[in-house]
């Protein structure tokens, strides 16, 4: 059964799902260029290099939260509107800096999909001067960041729909009665008991989803204390190490939780790192935990990263954006509701259309 695109994935900051395109449009619009997570800024070379561009510059160029080491939101190119060529605005993610103290009387952040091509954000941020774009810059870092990063995990999703991994959406379904997608190159798996752990096993570049459940005792549960005790006797029950005495551990000084929407409901995400309890092994986790409501269970879906050798933002955004795509029980029930009316209209309209032929005989 295909989700229905408004059960897919909800992410907050007004992000809401990819803009849904017709056949001529994908036929008259190219592709986006540039890589995930890079961002062409729009903006005069005088102000780009004053206050104004480095409060731009500095939002952008922040580290991403939960890794081991130091990784860049963003790779940022820079040029300037004379140099916005044809093919420069085919590029997936656009920020215009429009100052101008005749057009506006205060900072606005405005955005476009699919403005040049396809997949394509296109952010203006209109201000009447170079003062206030700073102001609004640095007031709304993290919103300018999570709003790209969101658009990012979007555009995965839609792609995780087309290709996933059928081992791990199998396991979901026997195991918990849910759905989730994950990167399909994840094929090796274990089972425990309300527990399944999942990865691409490969030397290089190792990521990894887990996904287990408990009873919920109530809001109390959604501490940082009880979250973190409870991964820990998990992952020390079904991921030992090599040795007896190796076992997952969380490192909790350098995690944090915090509650977080998705799909319009409330939900617990923990993010931070990961070791081997007397061994060497280590490196960064993301969690969601959300409620179950009909058989008043926590549900919890984490993917985590083993890459000594190389750098781990590419690896733990595509766990990430898998982690959205958890549907429950009752989420797929919906979906099913409506896509069974959606059905029923359809056919009730094809019907009154064959009746209108056959009364115009």
């Amino acid at each position: 059964m295909k989700r229905i695109p408004s059960l897919k994935i909800m992410l907050p900051l007004l992000i809401g799902v990819l803009s849904l395109v017709g056949c001529t449009k994908e036929l008259v619009f190219p592709v986006a260029s540039g890589r995930p997570y890079e961002v062409l800024v729009v903006m005069d070379n005088k102000a780009w290099e004053r206050p104004a561009g480095r409060a731009l510059f500095d939002a952008l160029d922040t580290d991403v939260p939960g890794l081991p080491q130091s990784e860049r939101s963003f790779r940022i190119s820079q040029c300037t509107p004379k140099e916005l060529s044809q093919a420069l605005k085919l590029f997936r993610n656009v920020i215009v800096a429009d100052i101008d103290p005749h057009m506006y009387t205060m900072t606005k952040l405005k955005f476009m999909r699919e403005k040049y091509s396809m997949e394509q954000i296109w952010v203006t941020i209109q201000s009447p001067s170079e003062e206030e774009f700073e102001k609004y810059c640095r007031e709304n870092k993290q919103f300018i960041v999570d709003f790209l990063t969101r658009t990012e995990m979007n555009r995965l999703v839609k792609v995780l729909e087309e290709k996933h991994s059928d081992v791990v959406l199998g396991l979901a379904k026997k195991l918990f009665n849910c759905e989730v997608w994950a990167p399909e190159e994840i094929q090796s798996y274990k089972k425990g008991t309300q527990f399944f752990w999942t990865s691409n096993n490969t030397p290089s570049g190792m990521i990894n989803m887990c996904m287990y459940s408990f009873p919920y005792y109530g809001p109390e549960t959604f501490t940082k204390q009880y979250m973190l005790a409870k991964r820990d006797s998990v992952m020390m029950r079904n991921i030992p190490g090599e040795t007896p005495g190796m076992y997952m551990k969380t490192d909790t000084m350098y995690t944090d939780c915090k509650p977080i929407t998705v799909h319009k409901q409330y939900a617990y995400e923990s993010r931070g790192l990961w070791y081997m309890e007397n061994g060497p092994m280590g490196g960064p986790f993301v969690s969601h935990a959300r409620v179950d409501t009909t058989r008043n269970l926590v549900i919890v879906v984490e993917g985590f990263v083993y890459a000594p050798e190389k750098m781990k933002r590419g690896l733990m955004r595509r766990m990430e954006g898998s982690l959205y795509t958890l549907m429950l029980p009752y989420e797929l029930d919906e979906a099913r509701e409506v896509e069974a009316g959606k059905e029923a209209e359809e056919e009730k309209g094809n019907n009154a259309k064959e009746n209108s032929k056959n009364n115009s005989k």
